[in-house]
C-alpha cells in the first residue's frame, strides 16, 4: 500500500497533469474559437476554421470534466471553497461554454448571414471567456483568496466578485488568454493552408509575444510589486488525517520564491514557458506547424508548472485567515478514496490518451474550402 503522504503528493501531480492536459487539448479548441472571427473573413473560410476542431472539441472536453471531477473527489475542501468564492466567475465560464455545443451544431443549419455571424461570435465567446476567467482565478490564488472557516469547518468567502478583477489578476488573465490564443493559432496553422494559414501564423506570433511579455511582467510583479506570498512556519503531519487549521501560516515577501531558492532546477519551468512560446512563434513563421504546436504545448506546461511549483504545498491560500489556507496536506480526501481513484486513473487515463491519439490520426490532414464545398450538408 502507498502511504497517505505519498498519495497526497501523487494527487497533486495528477491534478496538475489533468489541468495541463485540459489546457493543451481543449485549449487549442478554445484558441481556434477565439481566432474564428478574425482568421476567417468569409462564410466558407469560417467553416474551414470551425471544421479544424469540429471532430474533436467535444472529446477534448473529457479533460475538463475529468479535471473538475478529480478536484471534487481528491480535494473536496478546495472544490467547495472555490465554487463558493468564485461562484459568479465560474458561472460565467459555464454560460460561455453553452455557446460551444449549440454554436457548432446550429451555426450552419440556416443560410442566413446574420444567423451565422451571431453564432460565430457566440463561438468566439465560448473560446475567449473561459481562458480569461481561469487566468484571473489563478491570479487571485497567487494573492490569496479572502475566505475563512467557522466553528463547524464550513468555509465562508468574505470577498466580492469585483475584488477578483484586480490589476494583477487581470494581468494573469492576459497571460492565459494570450497563451491559449497562441496554442489555437499553431493548431489552426497546422490544419489549414493559404490565406487562413497565413492569418493563423500572424496571430500565433503576436499572441506568443504577448504571452512572454505578460508572463515575465507577472513574475516581476510578484517578486518586486509588493504581493506577498505564503509560507508555513509549522506544517501538519503529512500522514495525518486532514485538518485545515492544524498549521501555522504567515505572509512572506519571499513566499512564492522560496521553492525556487531551495530547488534551483525549478527555474527550468519558467524558462520552458518563455522558450516554448518564442520557439512556437519562430516555427510557425517557418511553416513547421506541427513542431510549433508541440513547442506551444511545452510553453503551456512551463507556464502552468511555474505557478504550481511556486505555490506548493499551497492549493488555495487564504488572505483573510492565513492559517485556514488549503494545502496538499490538509484539503484531501481519505486514503481509501485517493487509492481507489488512483487505480481508476491508472486504468482509464491510458485509454483516454490512446483513443484521443487514434481520433487525431484518423482525422488528420488539411481542411480546405474545397472540402467544405464537397461536404456542404455534413460539415459544420
Amino acid at each position: 500500500m502507498i502511504d497517505y503522504a505519498t498519495l497526497k503528493i501523487i494527487w497533486w501531480l495528477l491534478v496538475g497533469v489533468l489541468l495541463v492536459g485540459f489546457a493543451i487539448m481543449d485549449g487549442h479548441d478554445m484558441g481556434v474559437g477565439t481566432l474564428l472571427p478574425f482568421a476567417g473573413r468569409s462564410d466558407e473560410e469560417r467553416r474551414v476554421v470551425i471544421n479544424t476542431v469540429g471532430p474533436h472539441w467535444d472529446g477534448n472536453q473529457v479533460w475538463f470534466i475529468t479535471a473538475g471531477g478529480a478536484i471534487f473527489a481528491a480535494w473536496p475542501l478546495v472544490y467547495a471553497t472555490a465554487f463558493s468564492g468564485f461562484y459568479w466567475a465560474l458561472l460565467a465560464v459555464l454560460w460561455a461554454l453553452f455557446f460551444r455545443p449549440v454554436g457548432f451544431d446550429y451555426r450552419s443549419k440556416l443560410h442566413d448571414a446574420r444567423w451565422r455571424s451571431t453564432w460565430d461570435w457566440g463561438l468566439f465567446i465560448g473560446g475567449a471567456v473561459p481562458p480569461l476567467i481561469f487566468g484571473v482565478a489563478f491570479g487571485n490564488l497567487l494573492q490569496g483568496v479572502p475566505f475563512q472557516f467557522d466553528d463547524y469547518l464550513v468555509s465562508n468567502y468574505t470577498g466580492s466578485f469585483w475584488q477578483l478583477l484586480n490589476p494583477f489578476a487581470l494581468l494573469a488573465g492576459v497571460v492565459s488568454s494570450a497563451m491559449i490564443t497562441m496554442h489555437g493559432g499553431t493548431y489552426l496553422a497546422h490544419r489549414t493552408e493559404g490565406v487562413i494559414q497565413a492569418r493563423a501564423i500572424a496571430a500565433t506570433r503576436g499572441a506568443a509575444v504577448v504571452t512572454v511579455l505578460a508572463f515575465v511582467a507577472a513574475g516581476l510583479w510578484l517578486r518586486f510589486g509588493g504581493i506577498e506570498g505564503f509560507a508555513m512556519t509549522q506544517a501538519p503531519d503529512p500522514n495525518a488525517m486532514p485538518d485545515p487549521l492544524a498549521k501555522v501560516v504567515v505572509r512572506s515577501a519571499e513566499g512564492w520564491w522560496s521553492n525556487y531558492r531551495r530547488l534551483p532546477a525549478l527555474w527550468a519551468l519558467p524558462a520552458l514557458g518563455v522558450a516554448g512560446a518564442l520557439l512556437a512563434a519562430g516555427l510557425a513563421g517557418a511553416r513547421r506547424t506541427l513542431s510549433a504546436f508541440v513547442a506551444s504545448s511545452l510553453a503551456m506546461l512551463g507556464i502552468i508548472g511555474t505557478a504550481g511549483a511556486a505555490m506548493f504545498p499551497f492549493i488555495m491560500p487564504s488572505s483573510s485567515m492565513p492559517g485556514a489556507s488549503l494545502t496538499v496536506w490538509d484539503s484531501v480526501s481519505s486514503p481509501m478514496t485517493l487509492a481507489l481513484m488512483l487505480g481508476a486513473t491508472v486504468l482509464f487515463m491510458p485509454l483516454i490518451v490512446l483513443y484521443t491519439g487514434w481520433a487525431y490520426r484518423v482525422m488528420r490532414g488539411k481542411v480546405t474550402v474545397e472540402h467544405i464545398r464537397a461536404n456542404e450538408h455534413t460539415a459544420y
